[in-house]
């Protein structure tokens, strides 16, 4: 069965300046190459530079005249988030498309950050937090449209509110299923402060639904030795035409919530297939995880003391009492 290739229009965003976490391979380096080939300058932040290069030449291969440069960024590292904010702050352009793809799944036996958090929830949450935090003021010049890739795993499960860094009986799943709704949350959040306080930024979700990426790939520094059983049922699926759940597939609903005019703020994107798993992108109801506005605020106030990072306060008509 051969594979049914999808795509979607992409407008032209000749002047707009992207940032992309997470583009030196998989569905991040797919949302690279098409926000560049739409005429947009991408900045690509990596933690693995060797890999960041090679993205880059997979991009100028492709697309001679692609505007994609590289810059440091260690989501695992708080003062690496800061830093890269402070750069391009001091570079005072402004953004207007930022897509937080970058993540880590289900390492074996519990990590942690530089800081201590359980590695799931400080770099798929936290530190996108941290990051979206320091680069508030370029993100308010560009009326930026702040994407945040989340996971069907954030239809799953719940926040450990008790034990937010699994210090206490470590489950891998269960706490990437928490950084997800963390970071759902997080981002519905996100657009509701930016209506309540006049940023500009439109902000949304997308998930990838099921695609070979390189999530569940073998990562030694990670515990993981060898692909992951459930990658090599994937990759055989999508081999066989079953999924269509290609990584450029795979990229689409995060390429239509963060560059479509139809797309809006405080929604979902996914694929329309079966289940969610693959096809088309297109809105999806947002899961029942990530309704609660009690919740996300809670999330916020937890996520500002645990990054030491704050955002404007909200008006204090629209406060809302929460506790971490």
């Amino acid at each position: 069965m051969a594979h049914r290739q999808l795509d979607i229009t992409v407008p032209d965003l000749t002047g707009k300046l992207a940032v992309v976490t997470g583009a030196s391979d998989g569905v991040g380096l797919v949302l690279a190459t098409r926000l560049a080939a739409a005429g947009a300058e991408v900045i690509m932040p990596v933690r693995n530079g060797r890999k960041g290069e090679a993205a880059i030449t997979t991009i100028k291969q492709r697309y001679a005249s692609a505007a994609v440069s590289l810059r440091d960024l260690d989501l695992s590292r708080l003062d690496s988030v800061t830093a890269l904010g402070e750069r391009l702050r001091d570079e005072g352009r402004p953004i207007h498309v930022l897509v937080n793809n970058a993540g880590v799944m289900v390492p074996p036996a519990r990590q942690v950050t530089a800081e201590g958090f359980e590695l799931q929830f400080g770099s798929n949450h936290l530190g996108h937090f941290a990051l979206v935090a320091n680069l508030l003021p370029l993100l308010r010049a560009g009326r930026a449209r702040v994407t945040s890739q989340i996971s069907m795993s954030a239809n799953e499960n719940a926040i450990n509110w008790d034990d937010l860094n699994w210090e206490r009986g470590y489950h891998p799943r269960r706490a990437y299923s928490q950084s997800k709704i963390a970071f759902g949350l997080f981002g519905l959040e996100l657009h509701r402060r930016s209506e309540a306080l006049g940023w500009g930024i439109t902000s949304n979700l997308s998930h990838p639904g099921v695609a070979p990426t390189s999530l569940l790939a073998a990562r030694p520094e990670m515990g993981r030795t060898r692909d992951a059983a459930g990658l090599r049922l994937i990759r055989a699926l999508s081999r066989t035409g079953f999924l269509a759940g290609t990584v450029e597939n795979a990229a689409l609903p995060a390429l239509l919530a963060a560059t479509s005019p139809a797309a809006s703020g405080a929604r979902l994107y996914g694929p329309s297939g079966l289940r969610n798993l693959s096809g088309p992108p297109a809105e999806q109801t947002i899961y029942s995880r990530l309704c609660g506005a009690d919740d996300a605020a809670r999330v916020w106030q937890i996520s500002e003391n645990l990054t030491g990072t704050a955002f404007p306060a909200m008006p204090s008509s629209s406060d809302r009492r929460v506790s971490g």
